[in-house]
Formats: structure tokens, sequence, C-alpha cells
């Protein structure tokens, strides 16, 4: 007999965050949704009726043994209005082909139950003109493992239509308007940087989903979640985040090494925060909130393989680069490879500046190392000139804070002193500290610092 979920039933297990069970059959009430088949009731036209009340989507979604299901109806009878509804029936195998035999008897005059697409996740949800469209990702690719959790990219996705055509008003068929936005979602690639994990918090780093125990789902509102504003409309209808997917843009890169004959596993992972984006020379400095451009944290974690990829001994090194936290721009030109940089706001308080280290201090603690990698010396002065404001936002900020937290700030000039540039990271990493750990959930030692790094090109 199906059963209705209860209030834990939406989610990951906190314990599963960074150590799932090796028995799926451990606790049923904790899972995610990994495989979704979408399916549509289709309306026909007949003695000039058209029936319309029972237009839909179905999405039945189930675990990775396909040994749960749930389903999403999606009302495609609203021209201009989303319209879901999640059914709170936990479902088995047979009871879901029990459910769409049902449905599709139920709709025979109007055309049954049809398959539509398989599908692995909704990606996001975004309304162009009048009507709202899905977007479903419809083949992925497995590119890492994190202590037994799978990381995937986007091999492909697709952009589907909710209401029904012979619904839609002509502002929705408006073609030149329509091909415009389409064309707009479609230059962003999603095949190309984003990765997720349906059970792996991959957007926080593995001390942080190490300690934080008591969260329940994916937390969306993560400055690294690429698609949180895309997911929000079908998230806050549902109230939980098992049919949508948070991807993460950056880079994932992980490679088994040997050393001495013994394994590691090494994972690179760079994510690229959602805020202040842009690309290069066309965002610069910081917003008036200390959000900066090209904001990207960088974490490097090995696995000791030998104790098993879930239980063995965990070390997490976390970096954060970002631009020089001023109001400064650049104009690039095809004809100066080397665009002129305008500081164009001077803030005597630092306000912004500011704001930007409170922000990283509640990210990552205190005190904060900066690892300022721009020019000390230059021909006719372009770097020279952000390094010495930067340098005096740094000293009016250390005026106002506490000892302890004083900003400690390293100049180092990259292009003099590239060859010798590991001696300043053995110290950065020596007053940051990083992330170890020898038993699940048992801390041996925590990274309570960050260290953040800016050249003259972010």
């Amino acid at each position: 007999m199906a059963k209705s979920e209860n209030s834990k039933s939406n989610f990951i297990h906190p314990s599963a965050k960074v150590h799932p069970s090796n028995d799926p059959d451990s606790d049923p009430n904790f899972y995610s949704l990994e495989k979704f088949r979408l399916y549509e009731t289709r309306a026909k036209i007949k003695s000039g009726l058209l029936y319309l009340s029972k237009q839909r989507f179905y999405l039945i979604g189930s675990d990775r043994n396909k040994r749960f299901f749930r389903v999403l109806k999606i009302d495609r009878s609203e021209p201009s209005d989303l319209n879901i509804s999640e059914d709170p029936v936990v479902y088995s195998p047979q009871e879901i082909k029990s459910l769409l035999q049902r449905i599709a008897e139920g709709n025979r005059a109007t055309g049954g139950l049809t398959f539509v697409a398989k599908v692995f996740g909704i990606a996001g949800c975004i309304k162009f003109l009048e009507s709202y469209y899905l977007i479903l990702v419809t083949k992925r690719r497995q590119i890492g493992c994190i202590c037994g959790h799978a990381i995937y990219s986007i091999d492909e996705s697709q952009l589907i239509t909710i209401p029904h055509v012979t619904i839609q008003s002509d502002v929705a068929h408006s073609k030149t308007e329509l091909r415009m936005y389409k064309k707009l979602l479609s230059s962003v690639d999603l095949t190309k940087d984003f990765f997720y994990s349906y059970t792996y918090p991959i957007m926080q780093s593995l001390q942080k989903n190490v300690t934080s125990m008591s969260e329940e789902g994916m937390p969306y509102e993560n400055i690294f979640v690429w698609n949180a504003f895309l997911t929000q409309a079908i998230r806050l209808r549902c109230n939980n985040t098992i049919w949508t997917i948070a991807l993460v843009h950056g880079h994932f890169k992980q490679i088994r090494i040997s050393i001495f004959g013994r394994d590691f596993g090494v994972s690179l992972i760079s994510r690229r925060s959602r805020h202040f984006a842009g690309t290069r020379y066309l965002k610069r400095g910081v917003n008036d909130r200390g959000r900066v451009a090209n904001d990207v944290e960088t974490e490097q974690i090995v696995l000791d393989e030998e104790a098993g990829s879930c239980k063995g001994k965990m070390s997490s090194v976390v970096q954060m680069r970002g631009s020089i936290p001023l109001f400064w721009s650049q104009e690039a030109s095809r004809f100066s490879p080397k665009p002129d940089i305008i500081l164009q706001r001077y803030d005597p308080t630092y306000e912004a500046t500011r704001l930007h280290f409170e922000d990283l201090a509640k990210r990552y603690g205190n005190p904060i190392i900066v690892l300022n990698l721009i020019k000390t010396v230059e021909k006719r002065p372009r770097e020279m000139m952000l390094r010495r404001e930067f340098a005096n936002a740094v000293g009016y900020l250390n005026q106002i804070l506490s000892e302890e937290n004083h900003l400690k700030f390293i100049h180092w000039d990259f292009h003099k002193f590239a060859k010798i540039l590991g001696a300043v990271a053995s110290e950065a990493l020596d007053l940051t500290g990083f992330y170890y750990s020898g038993k699940p959930i048992t801390l041996k030692r925590r990274a309570t610092q960050i260290s953040r790094t800016n050249t003259g090109s972010c």
C-alpha cells in the first residue's frame, strides 16, 4: 500500500552528506530522486469541443535503485501561471505502475498517457513572454565521486513549454521575440563548466558538509548555486529540493595518484559566485553590497583511498580569489591589449571594501590573509594605482578592526617572483590551517581562516 511521506522523507539524511550508508535499505525514509520520466496527457478536438481539464505533465521521480517513486503534476491548461502540485504519497514500483495505468485509462478519450522524455532533474523554470518553460537535464555523465557521492556534468538539456499549444495566446507565439529570448538562454552552455550532485552539497566545502549536520536538503541560497533563482518557483511550491538539481559553475577535476605505493584520490573544485558575475574586463572591482567580480572559491580534497573512500582520512584546503574590492574598471578594446585601469569612485570610508571582508569573515572566519599579486614596478603606472589604493583601504580597515581580526596583507609581485611563490603559499597555509579528519565526523584539525588572492587580471 502506498504511504504518505513524513516530513523527513523529502531530504537526504544529514549524516549522509559526507558518509552515505553502504546499505541502501538501512533507512527508507531518507533518499534523493535521481531518475525521472516525463509523461503527458493530451487534449483532442472532437465535435467542436476541446478537452482541457486533464492536460498535464506527470513527472515520475525515483531514487537511484528505483525502490521509491514520487509524482509531480504540472498543469498545462494555464497559459501564464505555474500550477505545480506534488503528490504526498511515496509509491513502490508496483504501485507507481498501477497509478500510471489508471491515469492512462482515465484519459483514453483524449489521447491517453504519452511518454515524453527520460529526465535526470529540473535545472530550472523560466518565463518567456507569457508562457513558462522547463529546463530539463536529459543526459548526464559522472565525472567523479566524493566520499561515495557521485558528481555529474550535463551532456544534454531540453527546453519544454509548459502550456499546451492549444491554449497559448498570440503573445506567447510572437516568434521574433521568443526566438530572441531562447537564443539568449541557449548562449549559456550547460554542458560546459557546470556540475552537480544529488546527495552531496558540492557547493560547500568538505569541512562545511561534515560540520553542518543539522541542515536538511540542498542549500540553494549558497552563493555558488548558479541556478538558485531559476529553481526557486518549483522549490517554493513543493517546499523541498528533491525535484531540482543545484548547479555549480566552475571546474571539477578528479585524479588518482600513488605516492610510494600508497593510493590517494585528489579532487580540485572551483566554484564561481553567481553574484556580480560577468566576463573579463566587463566586470571589475566591487559593488555597493561588497560583492566582487570573479569571486571563485577553490578547494583541494585529498582522500586516503587505502582506508576506503567513505571512511578513510580526509583533508581539504580552501582559498578564495576575487577582483580587488575597490570601485575600478577597464574598457576593453581590440586596439589595446592592456586597457587602462580607471578608479571610478573615491570611497573615503571604504564602505564597500569593509562589507566585502565582513562577508568573507562570515563565510570562512578570521583573520583573513590577503595575498596581493599585482605589480610593484611599471613603466606606465596601471596596476600600481590599484596596489596603492588597496593598501590604503586595508590600512584604514585595520584601524577599526580588533587586533586579532586584522587583515594580514601580503604584497607579492607575481610577475617578478613567480618561481618562489611556493614559499608564500606555505606561509599562507601555516596561517590559515586546513581541514583534516581521520575518522568520520571526528575533527582533528579545522581551518578557521581564509587566504584571499587577487591579481591585476581578475
